[in-house]
């Protein structure tokens, strides 16, 4: 069993982002900067917005966090994200999901300008992911594919299982695993909650990416030997070891299923830091203008 270290993985690449960004500045050109939008007091929004923050800094980008109220009303909030829209001194807009009940994310998601949605949300990106134009490709499912690439891991005529559907990790993943490229070009199938025989499926499967949501979803004698487990669900539960009262679990009991695996993603550690450093890679594209000319 070999362990996917997104943590490792991710500092090797801000390494080298720095580097890019060092030269940038010795040049006298501004840093890049990458702003985003925290609505509400959200402890798991609060952390992740934390990280990207640090990143930012220990890589040499400027970072803002605009502050928001829970109950902004969705037209005030419209009007910040169109004037950082305008502003030419930002080059990647982020708004922290998930947003408050009377805010509809679909409507703002549309209303950042797919040249700064460096989250890869925007219907633009998505489609133009589709058509396999360049675009802005959404920050979790590049992080995976940077992990099979980083690890050769050969995907080609494999079977791979994506299980969750959601706009930001699974249907995504199911596009980018199907692609004609090397580290691609599976046979992908998208399970949901209406998907009848999963463990069928899972045992099926060479790859299985596991966007769920469900703490220790994927067992072990859902899967057979030598499979690819890549684990995208970041649970908090409560744990009788830890001084905090709890610990962070993914959708795969890692415990049971590592030792049936090839390869496997820990969490935290596996897929979490991949999307962080995806989101500066993709700041970095827009500062340069390499996507959206």
């Amino acid at each position: 069993m070999i362990l996917l270290d997104g943590k490792s993985l991710s500092e090797k690449i801000k390494l080298d982002l720095k580097d890019e960004v060092d030269k940038i500045k010795s040049e006298g050109k501004r840093a890049p900067h990458l702003v985003a939008i925290l609505i509400g007091e959200n402890p798991a929004s609060q952390t992740y917005v934390n990280a990207k923050e640090k990143a930012c800094e220990a890589i040499g980008f400027e970072s803002t966090v605009v502050k928001l109220p829970e109950d902004i009303l969705q037209k005030d909030l419209l009007e910040r994200i169109e004037q950082i829209n305008l502003n030419e001194t930002v080059d990647g807009l982020i708004v922290q999901l998930p947003l408050p009940d009377h805010i509809n994310s679909s409507v703002v998601i549309r209303n950042i300008s797919h040249k700064k949605d460096v989250d890869g949300f925007h219907p633009i990106n998505l489609g133009n992911m589709m058509l396999q134009q360049p675009c802005f490709f959404p920050a979790t499912p590049l992080g995976i594919m940077t992990l099979i690439e980083s690890y050769d891991i050969n995907t080609t005529g494999k079977n791979c299982l994506i299980i969750g559907r959601s706009n930001i990790v699974g249907t995504p993943m199911s596009v980018l695993m199907s692609r004609n490229t090397k580290f691609a070009n599976c046979t992908v199938t998208l399970a949901h909650s209406k998907t009848e025989n999963i463990d069928a499926l899972a045992k099926n499967s060479d790859i299985i990416i596991v966007a769920l949501g469900m703490p220790k979803f994927l067992k072990k004698d859902m899967i057979k030997d030598s499979v690819v487990v890549i684990d995208v669900g970041i649970n908090r539960i409560k744990s009788d070891i830890t001084k905090s009262g709890w610990s962070l679990v993914g959708d795969v009991d890692f415990e049971s299923v590592k030792e049936k695996c090839s390869y496997i993603t820990p969490v935290p550690g596996g897929v979490g830091p991949m999307t962080i450093i995806s989101l500066l890679r993709n700041t970095l594209l827009s500062y340069k203008r390499v996507i959206y000319k």
